[in-house]
C-alpha cells in the first residue's frame, strides 16, 4: 500500500472532471466541504468535447434545414447543400477547440484544487494521482471518495479492427473531414445520431443492425419512425445483420457481413456501448473488481462501503449526463450530511439523498429528424415492473400546433397511465421539435401529478404541447 505520510488531506477526492465530478466537487464546495479533484485528459470530460456539445452542434444544422424545408415559402431557399466547413467550424466554437481553459478557471472559482495526471486508489480513503512528467501526488479524503470516471466506447473483438482504425463516438464528433462513404455499426443514440448528422453532411451513410429495429431501449415507433425518415434521407439501414471482420487497404474499409456479403466505405464507426473507465483506477486495493461496474445504494455510495461514491456512467445506472448531473447533486447532498453527522439521510423514494429518477423518471431526447423524446417507463419497461398500465397513443399530426410548425408533420404521442394510481409512469413523443416538450413529462412523472390535476393543466393554443389535452381526452374517452 502507497504510503501516505505527506498526502494532502481534503474532506472529498473526486476522481474525473467531467460534468458528474464537477457537480460533485461544486455540491462538496457549496456545502463547505473542501474538494479536490483530478483528471488525466480534459476538465469537462467526454461531454463537452467528444459527445454531448459536438454531437449537438453536428446536428442543430441539419435539423434547421430539416425543419425550414417544410415551411412554405421558406423550403426553396434551403435546397442547396450545407455548408460542411461551416457546420464543422461550428462544431470546433463548442468545444473550446479541445481547450479546457474555461472550465479550469470555474474550478478554481468555487475554490477546488485540480491534480492533472492519472488517479488511483490506493487503499481506503486515499488517492495517488501521477502525472505525465511521473510526478506523483499523494491525497487523502476525510470523509469520502466519488469515482466519476465515466465510461469508453466498448469494441467488438472483430479480426483485423485495431488495423482499420474504426471511429468510435470520439472520432465521429471530432471528424474533420466529410467522409464520402461511412458505415455505421449500431442501433442506438449514438448510431442514429452519427447517421443523421453525417448523411446530412454529405456522406452516403448504411447503418449495420444486428437486432430488430432502431432505438431499441425506447418505444418501437421511436425507432420505425427515425429509420423512416433516414431511408428517406438517403441512408440505407439494414437490420438483423452483424460484421464479422474488417480491414483496410488503400484508405478503404471492407467490412464482412454474417452471410458472406461485403461492404467497402471511407469510414466505419462502431457504436456498439459503453464500458466502464474503471480498470486501472485502483480499485483492487479497496477489494473491488477493476473494470467492473460499481453498484450503489440510492444515495450513490458504493455497495458495502461507507466512504466511497460511484457517480455518474461508472455505476451504470442511467448513462446520460444530465442523470450524472443529477446524481451529482444527490451524491454532494449525501456526502455533506453525512460529514455533518446527520443520523438519518433521507433515502426514501424521492428523497433528499435518494436518486430515485435513476428508477422512475429518467428523461432523453435524440436529436435525430424526427426527434425522439421520452421520459419515465415505455409500455414493455411498467408492465415488466408489474404496473397494471394502459397505453394511450395520438397521432401528433392531429395537434394545430404540429400542422402549423410543419408541413406534412409526421410523428406520435404516447403516455403510459398507471391504472392503480392514475398517475403517468412514462411519455414518449416522436416528431420534429417534440425535445423541447419532454421536461412537461419530466415533471408529470417525477411529480406522480395525478391525472385530474393534470386535466386542469391547460395547453396554450396552437402549440404542439396540445398533444397533452388530446391524450387526455383520448384516455378519457
Amino acid at each position: 500500500m502507497t504510503d501516505m505520510t505527506d498526502a494532502r488531506t481534503y474532506d472529498v477526492v473526486v476522481i474525473g472532471a467531467g460534468p458528474v465530478g464537477e457537480n460533485v466537487a461544486d455540491r462538496a464546495r457549496a456545502a463547505g466541504l473542501s474538494a479536490a479533484i483530478v483528471e488525466s485528459e480534459l476538465v469537462g470530460g467526454e461531454c463537452s468535447y467528444w459527445a454531448c456539445m459536438p454531437s449537438k452542434a453536428l446536428l442543430r444544422p441539419v435539423i434547421a434545414r430539416a425543419d425550414a424545408r417544410r415551411v412554405p415559402g421558406l423550403r426553396h431557399s434551403v435546397e442547396g447543400p450545407l455548408d460542411a466547413a461551416a457546420v464543422l467550424a461550428h462544431r470546433d466554437e463548442f468545444t473550446s477547440h479541445w481547450k479546457d481553459d474555461g472550465q479550469v478557471g470555474w474550478l478554481e472559482g468555487i475554490g477546488v484544487d485540480l491534480y492533472r495526471g492519472h488517479g488511483r486508489l490506493a487503499g481506503p480513503r486515499q488517492v495517488t494521482v501521477t502525472a505525465t512528467d511521473g510526478t506523483e501526488h499523494r491525497l487523502r479524503a476525510r470523509h469520502a471518495v466519488a469515482v466519476c470516471t465515466g465510461t469508453r466506447a466498448a469494441l467488438p473483438d472483430l479480426p483485423g479492427l485495431a488495423d482499420v482504425k474504426p471511429w468510435t463516438s470520439r472520432e465521429a464528433t471530432a471528424a474533420d473531414h466529410v467522409p464520402d462513404r461511412l458505415l455505421v455499426v449500431g442501433g442506438g443514440v449514438v448510431a442514429v445520431e452519427m447517421a443523421t448528422a453525417w448523411q446530412a453532411l454529405g456522406s452516403h451513410v448504411t447503418v449495420l443492425v444486428r437486432g430488430g429495429g432502431l432505438l431499441p431501449r425506447m418505444e418501437p415507433f421511436a425507432g420505425e419512425l427515425v429509420q423512416e425518415a433516414l431511408t428517406e434521407a438517403g441512408a440505407e439501414v439494414r437490420c438483423g445483420v452483424s460484421v464479422t471482420a474488417v480491414e483496410r487497404e488503400n484508405g478503404t474499409v471492407t467490412a464482412t457481413l454474417d452471410d458472406g456479403s461485403t461492404l467497402q466505405a471511407d469510414e466505419i464507426l462502431f457504436a456498439t456501448g459503453r464500458a466502464p473507465r474503471t480498470d486501472d483506477i485502483g480499485l483492487e486495493t479497496v477489494g473491488l473488481e477493476p473494470g467492473a461496474w460499481l453498484p450503489v445504494d440510492e444515495s450513490l455510495r458504493v455497495d458495502g462501503s461507507e466512504w466511497l461514491y460511484a457517480v455518474g456512467d461508472a455505476n451504470h445506472r442511467a448513462l446520460l449526463t444530465h442523470q450524472g448531473k443529477y446524481q451529482a447533486r444527490v451524491a454532494g447532498a449525501a456526502i455533506a450530511a453525512r460529514a455533518q453527522g446527520v443520523p438519518l439521510l433521507e433515502t426514501d423514494r424521492w428523497g433528499a439523498h435518494s436518486a430515485t429518477a435513476d428508477h422512475a423518471a429518467v428523461p432523453q431526447v435524440v436529436f435525430t429528424d424526427p426527434e425522439a423524446a421520452s421520459a419515465g417507463l415505455t409500455l414493455a419497461e411498467a408492465e415488466a415492473a408489474g404496473h397494471r398500465v394502459r397505453a394511450v397513443d395520438y397521432d401528433m399530426s392531429g395537434v394545430a400546433g404540429a400542422g402549423l410548425y410543419a408541413d406534412g408533420y409526421r410523428g406520435k404521442a404516447r403516455m403510459i397511465v398507471d391504472l392503480d394510481r392514475e398517475i403517468l409512469l412514462g411519455v414518449t413523443f416522436v416528431g420534429p421539435g417534440v425535445g423541447e416538450l419532454i421536461h412537461s413529462a419530466t415533471v408529470a412523472v417525477a411529480g406522480e401529478v395525478p391525472l385530474e390535476r393534470l386535466w386542469h393543466a391547460v395547453p396554450a393554443y396552437p402549440t404542439i404541447s396540445e398533444v397533452w389535452l388530446r391524450l387526455l381526452e383520448t384516455y378519457r374517452g
